[in-house]
C-alpha cells in the first residue's frame, strides 16, 4: 500500500475521561499531522453490545465528538465523522461477509471475551458475532494502510488482513484490466508514461527491483491519479491484477498507563474516573479521596509508593524531582498523603483546564459541531463510494 492513511474509530460512550486522553485522542493529535487521518464515531458498533439502550447514543455521539476536539483533534487535519452517516460501510460489511468464513469470526480472541464480561447481556446476536468483521470493513473501505491500536486489537487488525487477502484472491483480476490500466497510464503525461514503461519493462524482463521500487514512486506522486487507477499500475507492473482491497498494518500503540482513582484500569463501569470536563473542585475532592498505601494508618507510619494508587498518577504527571520527593517522603513519613496528592491535583487540573475551555465553547455552538461532523462524512462518503464501486464492479455488481 503506497499511501499514508490512518483509520481509527472510537465507540462514542459519552463524556470522555483522562483515559481516552492519554491512550488514545493524544496519539490522534500526534497522528493527524504526519499522515491523512480518518476518525470515526463507530454508532453501528455501539449497537453490537448496548442495542436495548438507543436513547442515550445520540447525546453520546456528540458529547464524544465535542471532547475530540476540545482535545485538539483538528478537522482541518483529519477527517471526523459518524459511520452511520456512511452507508457504504453497511453496503460492504454485507458484502465481505459472502466470502468470509465464520469460522474466522468465532476464534477472535474478543469475541469470547466480551461475552464473559458482558454476561448481563444478551450477545448471541449476529451483529455482535459479525462486529469484527464490520471493524474489517471500516478499515478496508478507506483502504488504510495504518491503523493505531493496542496489542489486545492486533487481531482484529489481522483478520483484517485475512479478509482482504481472500478477497483479492477471489476478484482481483477485472475484466478490463489491461484497457483500465493503460488508461491510467495516459492519465500521467508524456514524460511519466515514458518513464513508466520503461522501469516497468526492465521489471519485468530483468527483474530489476531498483526499476520496481522508482516506478512505485513515480506513480505514488502522480496527484490526477485515484487510489485505485494507482494500485491498478502497481499490479500491472509485477504482472498482476489490481489490489481492490490493500492489506492494512497494525501501527501497535504504547498501552495507556493511566490508571483509575483506585489503581485499576479507568472506567466509567469501576467508577474510578476523572472526566476530561471535571471541574477544578470535583478534580481536588477526587483526587483527595483516593485510597493510599493501607500501612499508613497514621501520618507517622512509612508508606511504599510502588503500591498506592497515587504513585501512578505521579508517574504520569510529575517531574523528576517531585517523584523523589514523594519517595523519600513517603517511605520516610516525611510527608503525609494530603501533601503527597497536592501536586498531582496541580497537575491535573492545569491539564484540563484548557479542555474545559474550549469543550464550552463547542457545547455553547452545537451548529458548527454538526456542520463539521457533516463536511467529514461528504469528505469520507467521497473515498467511500469509489471504494464500493470498485468492490462492487470486483465481484459483478456493476451493471446497476
Amino acid at each position: 500500500m503506497q499511501n499514508n492513511r490512518v483509520l481509527s474509530g472510537m465507540r462514542p460512550s459519552g463524556r470522555l475521561h483522562l483515559g481516552h486522553y492519554h491512550g488514545v485522542l493524544k496519539n490522534w493529535v500526534k497522528l493527524q499531522h504526519e499522515y491523512e487521518c480518518f476518525f470515526f464515531v463507530a454508532d453501528w458498533h455501539a449497537l453490537t453490545t448496548h442495542y436495548e439502550t438507543p436513547t442515550v447514543l445520540s447525546e453520546n455521539v456528540w458529547q464524544m465528538v465535542i471532547d475530540w476536539l476540545a482535545c485538539g483533534v483538528n478537522p482541518g487535519a483529519a477527517k471526523l465523522f459518524i459511520q452511520s452517516r456512511v452507508p457504504e460501510h453497511a453496503e460492504l460489511h454485507l458484502l465481505l461477509s459472502m466470502v468470509t468464513p465464520i469460522g474466522w469470526l468465532e476464534r477472535v480472541p474478543t469475541y469470547k471475551d466480551q461475552q464473559e464480561k458482558l454476561k448481563s447481556r444478551d450477545l448471541a446476536t449476529y451483529g455482535f458475532l459479525g462486529y469484527p468483521l464490520l471493524q474489517s470493513a471500516d478499515i478496508l473501505m478507506y483502504r488504510a494502510n495504518m491503523v493505531p491500536v493496542g496489542e489486545d486489537q492486533v487481531a482484529h487488525v489481522e483478520l483484517t488482513r485475512e479478509v482482504a487477502r481472500r478477497f483479492n484472491y477471489l476478484y482481483g483480476r477485472e475484466p478490463d484490466f489491461e484497457q483500465r490500466a493503460e488508461a491510467a497510464i495516459k492519465k500521467m503525461g508524456k514524460k511519466n508514461i515514458k518513464l513508466y514503461n520503461k522501469l516497468k519493462r526492465e521489471f519485468q524482463e530483468k527483474g530489476d527491483q531498483e526499476s520496481l521500487a522508482k516506478a512505485h514512486v513515480l506513480v505514488s506522486e502522480q496527484q490526477n491519479l485515484t487510489i485505485s487507477d494507482q494500485e491498478r499500475l502497481f499490479g500491472y507492473l509485477e504482472g498482476l491484477g489490481k489490489e481492490i482491497l490493500p492489506e492494512p498494518q497494525a501501527l501497535v500503540t504504547e498501552h495507556s498507563k493511566m490508571p483509575g482513582l483506585d489503581g485499576q484500569k479507568m472506567s466509567k463501569s469501576y467508577d474510578n474516573i476523572i472526566s476530561l470536563r471535571e471541574s477544578p473542585d470535583d478534580v481536588s475532592r477526587k483526587i483527595k479521596t483516593m485510597p493510599t498505601d493501607p500501612a499508613r494508618i497514621r501520618r507517622t507510619d512509612p508508606g511504599n509508593p510502588e503500591i498506592c494508587p497515587v504513585w501512578s498518577f505521579h508517574k504520569i504527571y510529575s517531574d523528576e524531582s517531585t517523584k523523589s520527593w514523594v519517595q523519600e517522603g513517603c517511605r520516610s513519613a516525611g510527608i503525609g498523603c494530603l501533601e503527597c496528592k497536592e501536586p498531582v491535583i496541580q497537575a491535573v487540573t492545569a491539564e484540563l483546564e484548557p479542555i474545559r475551555t474550549q469543550a464550552l465553547e463547542f457545547e455553547s455552538d452545537p451548529n458548527h459541531v454538526r456542520s463539521i461532523i457533516a463536511d467529514g462524512c461528504e469528505a469520507a462518503r467521497d473515498v467511500a463510494k469509489e471504494t464500493i464501486d470498485d468492490v462492487r464492479q470486483a465481484m459483478g455488481l456493476g451493471y446497476r
